[in-house]
């Protein structure tokens, strides 16, 4: 026997199911979003930024075998989840957000470039105002190397030999002196591109040495005069772009390989 269901019954589990789907809606919109999957924030006009979900774990930070400031390597704890974005900052997504491109390599997907770290934290605050109840902020020196590896434990995201560089990143070798579109290499084991190479990405922290002994989401010194960078560019050697690598320089200073990537807090 056929169960029959009334025209009446019919509209009235519709209306359920559209009030649910827009409760889900506005749940997704409101405030910083929780630690679920992957995420997307729409800055309008058909310009869209990505983000990766990075889980709490421990990994070794530093490098013996490197520079005298990558020393000493030790044991870092991440204890919180956060959003890193996908790719760097695009120059489409700088100019939704701040109406204009201060690159000198232009291109839409292109990311941005010269900018400075001044510039980054407008940027960050801005982009707040645009999307209401997300907070946005550059990652700490240890949370970038932290995504950076990957899991791993290596010079670089997928092993120690420099001869597979040029399938992860724009370097020296293989940029042509230029940036490059964001993603078109290979991404790391979570899922994030260009992390080695095309721009080196501002960091949250002030320059200074490694503490000698493990620690919990350090957040570099509290004071100083040069802020960090990570990652390497197109204009540098693949030594320069190990994940350990160190870089810094004045935070009111542009400079056509510096661009950034950016956090969103979990709450």
């Amino acid at each position: 026997m056929k169960c029959q269901v009334s025209a009446a019954v019919r509209g009235m589990l519709l209306l359920v199911v559209f009030a649910v789907a827009v409760s889900c809606g506005k749940s997704q919109s409101s405030g910083s979003p929780t630690a679920q999957g992957n995420l997307a924030v729409d800055l309008g006009g058909g310009v869209t930024m990505d983000f990766v979900l990075i889980r709490p774990g421990n990994f070794t930070m530093g490098s013996d075998k490197g520079s005298s400031d990558e020393k000493p390597a030790r044991k870092v704890t991440i204890t919180k989840p956060f959003y890193l974005g996908k790719f760097e900052v695009t120059q489409e997504q700088w100019q939704a957000v701040m109406g204009s491109n201060p690159s000198n390599f232009k291109g839409a997907k292109n990311p941005v470039d010269t900018v400075n770290w001044e510039d980054c934290l407008t940027f960050v605050r801005k982009l707040g105002e645009k999307v209401p109840g997300y907070t946005f902020r550059l990652p700490t020196e240890a949370e970038w190397e932290y995504a950076c590896r990957a899991g791993s434990s290596s010079e670089y995201c997928y092993g120690d030999d420099t001869g597979g560089l040029g399938d992860y990143a724009w370097y020296s070798n293989n940029s042509g002196s230029k940036t490059h579109t964001v993603g078109e290499k290979k991404p790391n084991t979570w899922g994030l591109y260009d992390m080695h190479g095309n721009v080196y990405e501002w960091c949250q922290d002030w320059y200074g040495n490694y503490s000698t002994n493990a620690e919990t989401d350090p957040v570099g010194p509290s004071s100083g005069s040069n802020r960090v960078l990570r990652g390497g560019s197109w204009s540098r050697n693949a030594s320069t772009c190990r994940s350990a690598i160190r870089y810094n320089f004045n935070p009111s200073n542009r400079f056509y390989i510096y661009g950034l990537r950016v956090v969103v807090v979990v709450r």
